[in-house]
This record gives structure tokens, sequence and C-alpha cells, in this order.
């Protein structure tokens, strides 16, 4: 498999809020745990990515992605305006700058769910940037959720379990924060806490 990327970063950028990358494998549940910080914690930002995959029939254009087109996309890449993108299996993904950056000068804690390569980029632009990854309970489990979505060929999720042993293997050499989701409510008490500690270090 073959991902592709790159970024437009500026240096030298002050802000007052936290960054706080979450990751991990598809299947893995990043999406809920998202939804639940946004639930638990006050004056979180959740940043919502851009794609040119074509949007499943439950997703919402502006709650689950920015669905738009691959011209569009490009014209955005040109611009300069993405904190960092990626190709994935034919389709791009990214994370706009312009929000995220109105966010933190707001003093915001901003939530950005994306994949270990958008990790490491944005760990280069936001030094203090807390990197969590998220583990499956096993192997077997991540399988079983990837099938329980019914949106993936027998293909694709063959692709997308290879993809998570090489997720998780590169994030063991860049991520500071790893945290098993076997239980919701435990995983999403955990990442609370290593918000808030630190958050604790920057104050």
């Amino acid at each position: 498999m073959t991902s592709t990327q790159d970024s437009e970063l500026r240096t030298g950028h002050s802000t007052t809020g936290q960054v706080v990358v979450i990751s991990g494998p598809s299947g893995v549940g990043k999406g809920t745990i998202c939804r639940e910080l946004v639930r638990r914690l006050e004056d979180v930002f959740l940043s919502v990515s851009a794609t040119t995959r074509p949007r499943a029939e439950a997703e919402v254009d502006g709650k689950d992605y920015w669905f738009i087109s691959r011209q569009e996309f490009e014209r955005r890449i040109s611009q300069g305006l993405f904190l960092e993108y990626a190709e994935v299996f034919g389709n791009y993904y990214g994370t706009p700058r312009d929000a995220i950056d109105r966010a933190l000068g707001q003093g915001r804690i901003v939530i950005l769910e994306i994949d270990v390569q958008g990790g490491r980029k944005a760990k280069q632009a936001f030094p203090d940037a807390a990197t969590i990854f998220i583990l499956p309970p096993q192997g077997q489990a991540l399988q079983q959720r990837l099938s329980g979505r019914g949106r993936d060929t027998a293909a694709t999720m063959q692709h997308r379990l290879a993809k998570a042993e090489q997720e998780i293997a590169a994030a063991r050499s860049c991520y500071e924060h790893f945290v098993v989701n076997d239980d919701l409510e435990k995983a999403v008490d955990q990442i609370v806490q290593i918000i808030g500690g630190c958050s604790s270090g920057r104050g």
C-alpha cells in the first residue's frame, strides 16, 4: 500500500490552546472516543477532516467529514490550506488549518483524529501536542469491528487490517501514549487523564 503525504506548516507558532492527536487503525473506535471526549471535556474543538472519498449513507457532511471533490482538494493543497494531508487507498484526507488556528487562539483543546503520518506532521507544527494511539484489544476484535461496519469489501478489509499492523508499528516509534479500547468508558477516562496531565504541564 502506498500513502503519500505533505504539509504546509508554520514555524514559531504560539498558541494558548492544546493540540491532542488521536490515532489508531480503522475500526478501533476513534470516532466514538473523540465524540465522548467532546462530551466530557470543556472548551473542546474537534477538527473535522476533509476527504475525497464517497460519503457513506449514514455520514453527515461537515460532521463526519467535509466531503469535497478531488479537484477542490488539490486546489486547497496548492494554497497551503491543510495542516497535513495524505492519499490513502486512492482518496485524499486532510486537516484544514484555519479552524484549528482559530480554536487554539481561543485557548481551546483541539482534537485531531488523524493517522500516524499526519500525527507526525502535527507534532512538528505543535511540539507540545499530546499524541495518543488507540489500540484494539486483539487482532480478531478489529476484524470483527470492520466487518460490523458493513461498508468495506473483503479486499478493502484485508488492506485495512494490513495497514493497521503497519500503523501500530509506526506509532510505537513516535507516539507518547497508548490506550487499549477494550472498554469505551475506561479508554475515555484514560485519555481525559492524559489530556489533563498535558494541560497541567503547560501551565
